[in-house]
C-alpha cells in the first residue's frame, strides 16, 4: 500500500526569530526545531516534499552583493534564489538526516535545485510587489529606493521592505525527478524560495529571470502536478481566525471551498499575512478536486503538526 503524499511549505521568515537571531547557527536552529516536528509525519508513514521560503535570505545575499559591488560583481536575482535553494536546502537536509537517524529511520533525503517556469508576459514584471530581504524603518527604505532604484512597500506592519516581481507560477520544471525521488522512498527538499524564476523561448530553452516566485503558490502547483493528498502550510498560529483582533474573533476548524472563498471576499484574511496562504491551499483543493481527486489543505503551527494531523487542532479546507 502506498504512503500518503504531503508538501510541507515553510516560510522564509519561519528561520529568523528576530533581527538578533539572524546568523547562519540561529536559522539552523530554528530548522531544528521545524524539523523535528516535521519528522512526526514520517513517522507517521506519510511521503515527504518540503519546500521553504527564502525572502529574508535572498535579502542578505543582495545586500552582501550591494556591499561588495566594488570588489566583485553582482549577484543576479535568479542565482541568489539558486544560492539559498542550496543553503537552507543544505539546512533541513542536515537536521532531517540527524533527526531520521536518531529515531531509527531509514529514509534519504535529497535538496533538489528547482526551477519554475514563468510566463515573460506576466503583469507583475511592470509591478513589482513581492517583498523579499530585511525590513527598514520608513526613512531608511526611501533612502535604499532613492539611492538603489528599489521599488519598497510596508509589509503587514513589521517595517518596509524591497519588493520584486513576483511572476505566477505555470509549471515545475524539474516535477517528473522529484516524483523518481519520492517513488524511491526519498524525502524530497525542492521548490526553496517558490523554485528559480525561469522563462521559455521558441526553442524551449530556459532563461533566468529577475524575479522572485510566491513560495505557496509554487508548493500549490508542485502539490496539485504531483497529485499530493495534502498541502501543509505552517505558520505562526494552530488555526486560522476570522475577525482577527477584534472581540467577534474566531478560530476555524474546517472550511469548505465555498466557506474559503466567501471568506476572501469578505477581507477576513490578512493581505499579508494569511491570506496568500489560504488562496494557494484553495488554489490546491478546487484543482485536485477538478482532476478527481481529494486533496486537503491544512494550516497549522509547526508545534502542533501531529495533533492538527489528528483534527484536534488547525485549519482544514477541503473539498
Amino acid at each position: 500500500m502506498s504512503r500518503p503524499l504531503a508538501v510541507v511549505a515553510v516560510g522564509g521568515n519561519a528561520l529568523i526569530q528576530d533581527d538578533q537571531h539572524n546568523s547562519i547557527p540561529d536559522q539552523y536552529q530554528a530548522v531544528m526545531e521545524t524539523v523535528g516536528h516535521v519528522v512526526e509525519m514520517i513517522e507517521a508513514g506519510w511521503d515527504l516534499v518540503l519546500t521553504h521560503g527564502n525572502g529574508p535570505q535572498v535579502g542578505f545575499i543582495l545586500r552582501r552583493s550591494e556591499l561588495a559591488a566594488e570588489e566583485v560583481a553582482p549577484v543576479p536575482l535568479d542565482y541568489a534564489v539558486g544560492d539559498t535553494q542550496g543553503a537552507i536546502g543544505y539546512m533541513f537536509q542536515k537536521a532531517l538526516h540527524n533527526e531520521l537517524l536518531r529515531r531509527g529511520i531509514q529514509r534519504p533525503v535529497v535538496a533538489l535545485v528547482t526551477q519554475t517556469l514563468v510566463s515573460a508576459d506576466d503583469a507583475a514584471f511592470q509591478h513589482p510587489s513581492k517583498p523579499v530581504g530585511a525590513f527598514f524603518d520608513h526613512q531608511t527604505a526611501l533612502e535604499r529606493q532613492q539611492k538603489l532604484g528599489w521599488t519598497v512597500m510596508e509589509d503587514a506592519g513589521r517595517g518596509w521592505r524591497r519588493t520584486v516581481a513576483s511572476p505566477m507560477p505555470l509549471e515545475i520544471i524539474e516535477r517528473e525527478v522529484i516524483a523518481q525521488l519520492l517513488a524511491q522512498g526519498c524525502i524530497v527538499i525542492a521548490c526553496g524560495g517558490g523554485g528559480i524564476p525561469v522563462v521559455q523561448d521558441e526553442h524551449q530553452q530556459l532563461r533566468g529571470v529577475e524575479a522572485v516566485i510566491d513560495k505557496d503558490l509554487a508548493s500549490a502547483l508542485l502539490a496539485e502536478q504531483l497529485g499530493a493528498d495534502l498541502l501543509m502550510i505552517p505558520t505562526g498560529v494552530e488555526q486560522v481566525a476570522i475577525n482577527f483582533g477584534t472581540p467577534q474573533q474566531q478560530w476555524l476548524d474546517a472550511l469548505s471551498i465555498e466557506q474559503a472563498q466567501d471568506l476572501l471576499q469578505q477581507g477576513q484574511f490578512g493581505a499579508g499575512s494569511m491570506q496568500p496562504k489560504v488562496e494557494a491551499i484553495l488554489r490546491f483543493v478546487m484543482n485536485s478536486k477538478q482532476q478527481g481527486k481529494t486533496g486537503q489543505g491544512l494550516i497549522t503551527s509547526p508545534q502542533a503538526i501531529k495533533a492538527a494531523l489528528n483534527h484536534q487542532t488547525g485549519t482544514w479546507i477541503k473539498p
